[in-house]
Formats: C-alpha cells, sequence, structure tokens
C-alpha cells in the first residue's frame, strides 16, 4: 500500500507503537496511513506511530472488519471459532496470520477460559505486548468466553521452519 494522507472522519482509538498505549485521535485531524496488515492499520498520528483495530477502519477511509461468530447451539465455547479468531491475528510486520506465521504453540479450553501458548518471531520484538493484547481481544470475541490467558514463550525459539506452506509461498520463501 502506498502511504497516503487522510482525515479521519470520527474519533477513533489507536494503539501506540511499539508499547500498545491507548491513543485517541480525533476527528478531522489528519494521519498518514502507512500500512495495512490483516484489516488493521498502521498510522501516523503527531510524529506518533499507531495502530487502529480492523473494525475501527472506517474511520480512515477503509472497509471495516468485523469478526462476527455464531454463538454455538450447546452453549460451549468452540475451539474451532477460537483458531478462526487467531486467523485474524497478525503480526505487526508481516502480512501473515499468526496461525500460518507459526506462532501460536498450544490452545486449551477449560469451560469459559482459552490458554494460548505462543512465542514471537523473535524474543526481543517490541510489538510483543502488541500482539498480545491482539490475541486477547479477539480471542475474547469468541461467543462465551470469559477468560483468555496469553502465555509467551520462547522454547522451542520460532523459525521460519515453523511457517505453514501458504505462508512460505505468500512471502516468497519457497
Amino acid at each position: 500500500m502506498k502511504r497516503r494522507v487522510v482525515p479521519v472522519s470520527r474519533t477513533v482509538e489507536a494503539r501506540l507503537v511499539p508499547t500498545g498505549a491507548p491513543l485517541t485521535v480525533p476527528a478531522g485531524a489528519f494521519v498518514t496511513i502507512t500500512q495495512t496488515l490483516g484489516g488493521a492499520c498502521t498510522i501516523i498520528y503527531n510524529g506518533n506511530m499507531a495502530r487502529i483495530e480492523p473494525e475501527d477502519g472506517d474511520a480512515v477511509g477503509l472497509e471495516p472488519e468485523v469478526l462476527l461468530l455464531e454463538p454455538p447451539a450447546d452453549g460451549q465455547v468452540s475451539t474451532e471459532q477460537i483458531w478462526q479468531a487467531l486467523r485474524t491475528v497478525h503480526d505487526p510486520e508481516i502480512p501473515v496470520n499468526i496461525v500460518d506465521l507459526g506462532l501460536v504453540y498450544d490452545c486449551n479450553v477449560d469451560g469459559d477460559a482459552v490458554d494460548i501458548e505462543m512465542t514471537l518471531t523473535a524474543p526481543g520484538c517490541g510489538m510483543g505486548p502488541v500482539l498480545v493484547t491482539d490475541v486477547e481481544r479477539r480471542v475474547g470475541r469468541v461467543p462465551f468466553v470469559r477468560a483468555v490467558n496469553v502465555n509467551l514463550v520462547f522454547d522451542p525459539p520460532w523459525d521460519r521452519g515453523m511457517m505453514s506452506d501458504e505462508a512460505q509461498l505468500e512471502l516468497g520463501l519457497y
């Protein structure tokens, strides 16, 4: 995507990169869209880099992406829907979802609680807190989920061999 300057049509919440701290961008402000990944977009506002969530894309002229999941008839958390939600989370710098990148090592459901074990592409990744928050928010939208615990692990260390074949093809690594 080519960088472009756009006015914000409504006040929107963003998160600073790399800290994840909240930032309110007022309606009428001008921002520079630097990239879009997985529906989220990265902007520059007042010299700060920030991310706007996919469901708020309309504030900067993008098509909003809303994760809508039907509650299962059995009233239980659906593992399939958790994985569906995880596939909507993208590494902030790589245009591939975290499941296909091989960052999610394990996912366990215990009643209405979900425990996710995952890693980052690099242990010192400054976007780690933002990625964890993205996972918590997205999985938290799965019907009947009441608690999400993300455990970051670095053993085994991530390497590109953990990526799906599709992800490697998409990134030109095959």
